[in-house]
């Protein structure tokens, strides 16, 4: 027998999270106040992305085989710039304790010359592990083709180990990738300069135009008349630094980061059915609409008779299979009517009323949107 059930077995605890996550968010006052600084970024103050290639070294014959000729030749060349000069086919020399990596970092702003950061290595070929391994001197670009920090050192995994015998293996981790801390030494560094035309820029992580405005608002209330801000757009806030007496850009920013701004975020919904996870704003709201909800059971039997002929008819006993397929749909108690500005526990409390497993839920929510009476956004993962 096998039966087809519409519920799973996280369903009652995926709808006891709900319930939490609405009761929390009920109990929060429903517009909250964050400082500048945790809502925006200063245009031109952002980290930079490096990258390059290198060899590690010292593995202990986990390195790369013969079909990574890139790892071979990258030694060669690197013997031949020492004065070492081997003539020989590449295809014939092993090379176990080296492996071919990628080297990536990120070079944060206002980095000096001379200042260590961390840079993470992955392997290229097909080596089994860097275990163990150096990271022989090499140089990271960024992307304009320059030079901005040189990596080397030891190689750290984390933890994660590979471990292979005749007819088994165990691997924990990534053992092909890892990362040496403060294996990257900063040779050149990033200008930055901060309002070069007395304009200082506040990029929003979040656009919108009324937390925009409230900015601009904010920052006027408190430096007017060193300073002038204005919403450009949804996302960003120029300051404009004019005036007899009026403040440099770093104190500026000092006095405008831990202003407090009342963030206003949109309505939105967020479902994972793979998960059952469901999550929704304090914001939601929905329209007058009223809800029905079945579900349906499908039952499938299968009984096995015995099919023999008799001796004389010269046939072949065989097993012959009845199915029985039953099929029904749960009834439903109410129809439920949720009300003008439904709020979000109201909003889900309804739906529970009706016993929804989470993929129904998300089907209850797709049909609520499609009849128009959903006021948020409903974003499936």
């Amino acid at each position: 027998m096998a039966v087809l059930m519409a519920r799973q077995d996280y369903a009652t605890r995926a709808v006891v999270t709900l319930v939490m996550l609405a009761w929390l968010a009920l109990s929060i006052a429903p517009a909250s106040a964050a400082r500048i600084k945790d809502i925006t970024d200063v245009e031109g103050i952002r980290p930079n992305q490096l990258y390059g290639y290198g060899i590690v070294v010292g593995l202990q014959g986990s390195g790369d085989g013969q079909q990574a000729l890139f790892t071979i030749q990258s030694i060669l060349s690197m013997l031949r710039r020492r004065g070492v000069l081997i003539s020989v086919d590449p295809r014939q020399i092993r090379v176990k304790n080296a492996a071919a990596v990628l080297i990536t970092a990120q070079l944060p702003p206002f980095a000096r010359s001379g200042n260590r950061i961390d840079v993470q290595v992955s392997s290229i070929g097909d080596a089994k592990s860097l275990r163990g391994g150096t990271l022989i001197s090499s140089p990271l670009i960024g992307g304009d083709q320059q030079v901005y920090a040189v990596a080397q050192g030891p190689v750290s995994l984390g933890g994660g180990f590979a471990v292979a015998a005749a007819g088994a293996s165990e691997t924990i981790g990534h053992p092909t990738a890892g990362t040496i801390p403060d294996g990257g030494l900063v040779e050149r560094e990033v200008p930055v300069e901060l309002a070069p035309d007395g304009l200082l820029r506040l990029s929003l992580h979040e656009p919108d135009i009324t937390t925009a405005n409230r900015v601009a608002a904010a920052i006027n209330k408190q430096l007017a008349p060193s300073a002038l801000a204005s919403a450009v757009d949804p996302k960003t806030v120029e300051l404009l630094m004019a005036g007899e007496g009026s403040l440099d850009a770093m104190a500026v920013l000092d006095r405008v980061e831990g202003l407090q701004v009342v963030v206003d975020r949109a309505a939105k919904i967020v479902v994972n059915e793979r998960t059952g996870t469901v999550i929704m704003g304090s914001n939601v709201r929905i329209a007058p609409v009223a809800i029905a909800h079945g579900t349906l059971s499908i039952e499938v039997k299968t009984q096995y008779g015995v099919s023999q002929p008799n001796e004389f008819a010269g046939g072949q006993t065989v097993v012959v299979p009845d199915s029985t397929i039953v099929a029904s749909e749960g009834r439903v108690d109410s129809l439920t009517v949720l009300d003008e500005a439904v709020t979000l526990g109201q909003l889900v409390g309804g739906l529970n009323a009706l016993g929804v497993t989470p993929q129904d839920l998300i089907a209850v929510l797709e049909a609520i949107q499609a009849a128009g009476a959903l006021e948020a956004e409903l974003e499936l993962m």
